[in-house]
């Protein structure tokens, strides 16, 4: 027979859309001819299959080769396709049997000795297998990939894997029917017990600020940190992950999925929060992502975790701006003119600055005047503190507390009050805090008398937006859950309101 139908997958975006690779024989002068919208890296596979064939002792035929990626209109990228395009030249010319060829899904890029070398993606692509998009009645396939991806693939728990090294091998697995020669299914690995991260008990000092950080964790809210150099603000935000909830299995697996786009992830970061500090030159694409083939950018590859910002206002205010839509909306949606693509992007904003130019702000070494202290923080826009939920104010140290240990609690015992405060959010509400939609404020933040009257002399005292208004009363509601009250009392709407502050007074 001189056609071989096989089954492999494209990326777009999160997605993995299956693609159907088939393999045309026909007599005619020797040509190798791919269509089905293949981009220059699928187009020089022919080489790379050809070499492959031939350095594993396989006959390639001198006929007239047509290999089509199915569906058309889909673009199809990267080195993925090798495998099967391989393996349907050699089923269409007999060399290996196809009977069970239709029961599996192949990806893998071919070296030029035969060799299976690792593709992106892996993790997304079995992750669709396993639901077949949405298909419940279609049978779910195994799937051969390299080696070397095996381990992220594996974590798709009903996943049926099957990792080899070379293309020989695979060969062997569907031409004998003895045992020894069949690829072994891949046996899951141990995976980390718990992640490791820096402990808050370094940081000397900053209780105002630790305090802070806790609140930001318990309920997801965004935080700027505000202070000279030399104070801790990047020393804080890199223990910020140690103290967030333990990442349950669904976002351990999504955040694995993005790390396995960028061939970023490695199983010693399984149910590790990301923590992503991009330089403050990191351009707009780089932030959201993009290109002609559309890549996840920082914000999606800190989904479920952190994304530190230092130096905020360096950062160019177009680049800033971006930010916006996916903060409320936790993804981000890249359109080109053939692709489109979206992302997660549900991410913890942490974000640090300096109050002015120099950084000593109200300090006697400080010459910066008001004008350019005004131009230094008018790079930040409006709407965008608007958003951020709290200002944290990280004072310089005096040099007793310099000189003493460091004292406070460690980021385990902070975890575990941020964990009970949030397994309340999920009993009440079934979400963090700072998720709660205007209606679900209105049933969920309740407020005492005295600290609605309170609320209400702040939000005309410091002409809040509705936005400022239910971020307030969304961080009153974390400080109440961590205080283990119903209700929202005085106290929490005051310690919720100092975080609000203009940034001009710090």
């Amino acid at each position: 027979m001189s056609l071989a139908v096989l089954k492999s997958r494209a990326l777009s975006g999160m997605h993995a859309p299956e693609v159907t690779v088939e393999v045309h024989l026909a007599n005619g002068l020797p040509a190798f001819t791919i269509v089905g919208l293949p981009e220059t890296e699928v187009k020089e596979s022919k080489d790379r299959v050809r070499a492959a064939l031939q350095n594993a002792h396989f006959e390639f035929p001198a006929q007239r080769i047509t290999v089509n990626l199915a569906p058309a209109e889909l673009p199809k990228e990267s080195g993925r396709f090798d495998l099967p395009i391989a393996l349907g030249i050699l089923a269409a010319s007999g060399q290996i049997p196809m009977d069970e060829l239709v029961h599996y899904e192949f990806a893998g890029e071919l070296s030029l000795s035969g060799e299976l070398r690792p593709i992106r993606g892996a993790l997304a692509m079995t992750y669709a297998i396993c639901r077949k998009e949405g298909d419940k009645t279609s049978p779910v396939s195994a799937f051969i990939l390299p080696q070397a991806n095996a381990d992220e693939a594996g974590l798709v728990s009903n996943a049926q894997i099957f990792p080899a090294v070379s293309l020989l091998q695979v060969c062997a697995h569907f031409a004998s029917r003895g045992a020894e020669s069949r690829i072994l299914p891949y046996q899951r690995q141990h995976l980390p017990d718990l992640p490791h991260y820096p402990d808050f008990n370094d940081v000397k000092g900053q209780i105002h600020a630790k305090r802070a950080l806790e609140i930001a964790a318990a309920g997801q809210h965004s935080a700027l940190l505000i202070g000279p150099p030399g104070t801790g603000k990047s020393m804080l935000a890199s223990r910020f992950p140690g103290i967030l909830p333990s990442m349950t299995e669904q976002e351990a697996l999504e955040s694995a999925a993005v790390q396995s786009l960028n061939n970023g992830f490695t199983l010693a970061k399984w149910k590790q929060r990301p923590y992503r500090a991009p330089h403050h030159t990191a351009s707009a694409v780089a932030l959201v992502g993009g290109g002609s083939t559309p890549r996840p950018g920082e914000i999606s590859l800190a989904h479920r975790g952190v994304l530190f910002l230092d130096e905020l206002p360096e950062f160019d205010r177009k680049v800033l701006e971006v930010l916006r839509e996916p903060l409320e909306s936790g993804h981000i949606s890249i359109s080109r003119a053939a692709k489109q693509a979206q992302f997660p992007a549900r991410f913890q904003l942490i974000a640090a600055m300096n109050p002015c130019p120099c950084g000593y702000w109200g300090h006697a070494r400080c010459r910066c005047t008001p004008d350019a202290v005004a131009r230094y923080q008018g790079k930040l826009s409006g709407p965008l503190l608007d958003r951020i939920d709290m200002q944290i104010v990280v004072g310089a140290l005096s040099h007793e507390e310099l000189m003493q240990a460091a004292q406070g609690d460690s980021s385990q015992t902070i975890q575990s009050r941020v964990e009970q405060a949030f397994a309340r959010q999920i009993a009440r509400q079934n979400k963090a805090n700072n998720l709660l939609s205007t209606k679900e404020i209105a049933s969920f933040c309740i407020c005492s008398e005295a600290a609605e009257t309170l609320l209400r002399q702040a939000m005309q005292k410091f002409n809040w937006s509705a936005r400022a208004y239910h971020r307030v009363l969304k961080v009153a509601r974390t400080i109440a859950d961590l205080a283990q009250s119903e209700n929202i009392e005085t106290a929490h709407v005051a310690e919720a309101i100092q975080y609000r502050r203009a940034l001009r007074d710090a």
